[in-house]
């Protein structure tokens, strides 16, 4: 906990325990994260190791914790190959490339992915939760393979995201590749104008963003509020505020300089890959979509 009570985020070590259980046993060699079990507590790889083996504990809490780490998995493949393969592209053939990763959690890319091996990473998240897996890396040992990491602080609700930038040395006349993953649900609208409003101000000509969002769908809502009510307390302080149908998100990131090239649902993306799909719903309307910059508005 922070002097200003904000604790690190619980939602991203549910990814990450997601992304530690499917590691080897998604049934595609797309997918890979090896670096995830490593960033995880004791007690946090129990239930991933419950997953892994298909061994469900008794008693409701314990069960219901088991369903959402073995779900968790299942939304990660699709949606962790399908940001891979868009980050790839994105950099492919930038000697010097920029990734910048908003809301980056326990996001593993910059240790993991060999294509950012001659790019710059910056790893922007809330001082909580970047200090918490700072010590986890430091607990792992974990060596990055990205050229240079950047751990860049920001509170959105006080800081300025570009004087964070400049400071942690950003070239906004340089094209990025911004990647905005599992963080828009958890913002309101306004939330999400402005910090696309501040991407866009340093956003050159050649840029990528590759964005998660969810779409509307009353059965998945409901599970997720069944699944906090249940006693799933790791995540209860983190609810959803925002949600996009696809032409509305694509409507808004063109207001800002940014056109979509591609908008696909995690679903789809399972199916394509022959990974598991019990999450329907989950799947159905996660979403992810790669929008170009063609214009650096000012």
């Amino acid at each position: 906990m922070t002097e200003n009570g904000r604790a690190a985020s619980r939602t991203a070590v549910l990814v990450c325990q997601g992304r530690a259980a499917a590691n080897g046993r998604a049934g595609t060699e797309r997918f890979a994260d090896p670096v995830a079990l490593g960033l995880l507590h004791p007690e946090e790889r129990t239930v991933v190791e419950q997953v892994r083996a298909g061994t469900a504990p008794e008693g409701w809490q314990a069960r219901t914790g088991y369903e959402s780490v073995r779900a968790c998995a299942e939304i990660a493949v699709p949606r962790t190959v399908a940001v891979d393969e868009a980050v790839r592209k994105a950099l492919h053939g930038r000697e010097n490339g920029q990734l910048v990763i908003l809301g980056a959690g326990l996001d593993t890319r910059a240790w993991r992915l060999a294509a950012l091996a001659q790019a710059e990473v910056w790893e922007v998240d809330h001082p909580a939760s970047q200090q918490d897996k700072r010590t986890r890396l430091a607990a792992a040992e974990a060596e990055p393979v990205a050229r240079e990491v950047h751990f860049t602080a920001v509170d959105f609700a006080t800081d300025d995201l570009a004087t964070a930038l400049d400071a942690a040395g950003h070239d906004p006349a340089a094209p990025t590749t911004w990647l905005w993953e599992g963080v828009v649900p958890y913002l309101t609208r306004q939330q999400v104008r402005a910090t696309l409003a501040a991407l866009a101000a340093r956003t050159a000509p050649g840029s990528t963003l590759v964005l998660n969002y969810q779409s509307p769908s009353a059965k998945a809502s409901a599970g997720r509020l069944l699944t906090r009510l249940l006693g799933n307390s790791a995540t209860a302080g983190e609810p959803w505020r925002s949600l996009w149908k696809p032409d509305r998100m694509a409507a808004l990131l063109a207001e800002h300089g940014l056109r979509v090239t591609s908008d696909h649902d995690l679903l789809t993306l399972a199916q394509d890959l022959g990974t598991a799909t019990r999450s329907r719903s989950s799947l159905r309307t996660g979403r992810v979509a790669v929008a170009t910059g063609s214009v650096h508005l000012k």
